[in-house]
């Protein structure tokens, strides 16, 4: 009587243990089931927050003060995203233009790349940046930020100034939006600009 009943409990024993081992898997293959749509669902959402929800292109867009024109912006492509922070996204570059109190034009910034974050009311121009004021003098960097709630532009990487006379080198930078006043926080070269043309000609010999 002892074998039927050992053998009898060793099934009971296996069959136990093959409903457990089946429990376990069905269990693992609704969690990976789970995790997989889960996975899913973020990649989607993931997806759509990566869209833009408003794309144009030969973009001119207008800003005024009491009526009175203030700056200009003219871009070849805008991606505009509705995220927790929203932001202006400018891929292939863009040109600004301020104007005075006249509506005159007294200074542009341009660039390769932007990104414009609406709240915080900060731009990054990124790529060949070039900043020209009304006196002529140009700026040329690979990164500026403009602060428009400040109104400056500010940098921290290598920039040049070119004058009328002069060119001025070093890194950092911080200017007035309009570029009128400017101060290189670490100059490194200043580099006189010769206009007149020398004469290189032999003195006549008799």
């Amino acid at each position: 009587m002892k074998l039927p009943l050992l053998e009898f409990l060793n099934k009971v024993k296996i069959k136990k243990y093959s409903q457990i081992v089946t429990l376990i898997i069905l269990m693992v293959g609704v969690f990976i089931s789970c995790n997989k749509n889960e996975i899913e669902k973020i990649r989607l959402v993931t997806a759509q927050e990566e869209l833009p929800s408003e794309s144009s292109t030969n973009v001119e867009i207008l800003f005024s003060d009491s009526a009175q024109l203030t700056l200009r912006l003219i871009a070849p492509k805008l991606n505009r995203y509705e995220t927790e922070n929203p932001y202006m996204e400018f891929t292939e570059g863009l040109k600004l233009l301020f104007y005075n109190d006249l509506e005159e034009p007294e200074s542009q910034i341009e660039c390769n790349y932007a990104i414009n974050y609406i709240n915080k009311k900060i731009m990054e121009a990124k790529d060949d940046v070039v900043v020209i004021n009304k006196a002529g003098e140009k700026l040329t960097t690979e990164h500026l930020i403009w602060d428009q709630g400040k109104q400056i532009i500010t940098t921290d990487k290598f920039v040049s100034i070119t004058t009328a006379d002069e060119t001025l080198t070093g890194k950092g930078l911080e200017a007035a939006e309009d570029f009128s006043t400017y101060k290189i926080l670490h100059p490194s070269g200043e580099f006189l600009i010769d206009d007149e043309p020398q004469d290189t000609t032999d003195e006549d010999t008799e």
